[in-house]
């Protein structure tokens, strides 16, 4: 698989798989193997296990090894892995050596968890990651508005591997000059937040999106994408109205309830438990009407 053909499957839908747990509050695998056989069955083509909806913080990583070898051994041949590494750089570059092992087509590097981060550093952080796994397509999760440019077009000038950036910076006029800076044709450029912020990135560079409501509903996401890519911004916006609402209840309060609510829509569509690991938790009860609410004015009808 050459990098170019890579690339080619992160302009779409890159789905973050929640992780779901059972009463023991163990990862569930079979409910995690019935979720991913629906987000194929359902068109998702790259989906990311250890992403942030799938809790990747709140995982050991005996728990985070499982959950890419349980979703390299359970997607078909048609379907892209992308698995999530962080922490620190042996942490990470053990758990992309791991991945590649495992048969995961690419990695996504979280941003750095550390409260001071040079710009210099943030380069070599990524290179160092990138650089332990050269046959592996690279993804760069970039959330600090910091990072520019210059710093995404040192690592592109250096690691080959490096092929896309999920930008989730809340600022469609930064994300324009930052890909042109880096070069727009040099990187597939993924909107990093989801489903509301794809039509306005889509206008100025991104090819791509994330979706952890895809876990909910692949349909919805994978016809906004269709709408996109025909130029039909009319028809995006329709549907972005319709997925509006859930999207703003996960924002709620600094995106408190990112994960929550998607677990508790796929609960109430039978599909896997609601639980999540602490500093998640649970929705209220009124927030968790509104959850029923959204799913009946969707009328999901292929919750099996």
């Amino acid at each position: 698989m050459t990098f170019q053909e890579l690339s080619e499957q992160l302009a779409g839908v890159v789905a973050i798989p929640v992780t779901p747990f059972d009463a023991a509050g163990s990862i569930d695998a079979d409910a995690y193997g019935r979720l991913l056989d629906r987000l194929v069955r359902g068109g998702i083509r790259v989906v990311t296990p250890n992403g942030n909806t799938g809790e990747f913080y709140a995982l050991s990583d005996t728990e985070t090894r499982r959950t890419v070898e349980l979703t390299t051994k359970l997607v078909g041949a048609d379907t892209f892995v992308l698995a999530g590494v962080g922490h620190d750089v042996r942490t990470a570059t053990e758990a992309a050596r791991h991945a590649r092992q495992a048969g995961a087509h690419m990695i996504m590097v979280h941003q750095p968890v550390h409260p001071y981060v040079s710009l210099d550093g943030w380069v070599d952080y990524h290179r160092a990651i990138a650089d332990a796994v050269p046959e592996l397509g690279v993804v760069l999760y970039v959330r600090n508005p910091r990072i520019g440019g210059d710093q995404l077009a040192r690592l592109a000038e250096h690691c080959a591997n490096v092929i896309a950036v999920k930008y989730a910076v809340p600022d469609p006029v930064r994300f324009a000059s930052v890909a042109r800076d880096a070069g727009l044709d040099r990187f597939v450029w993924i909107a990093g937040l989801a489903e509301l912020s794809a039509p306005g990135y889509w206008a100025v560079g991104a090819r791509g999106f994330t979706s952890g409501l895809a876990n909910v509903w692949p349909a919805l996401s994978l016809d906004l994408l269709a709408a996109l890519r025909g130029g039909d911004y009319p028809a995006a916006m329709q549907l972005w109205q319709r997925i509006r609402a859930f999207e703003e209840l996960r924002a709620e309060s600094e995106a408190a309830n990112n994960v929550t609510v998607v677990k508790e829509a796929l609960a109430q569509l039978g599909l896997c438990g609601p639980d999540v690991r602490p500093p998640s938790h649970r929705l209220d009860q009124a927030r968790r009407d509104r959850v029923a609410e959204i799913l009946a004015s969707w009328d999901i009808r292929d919750a099996g």
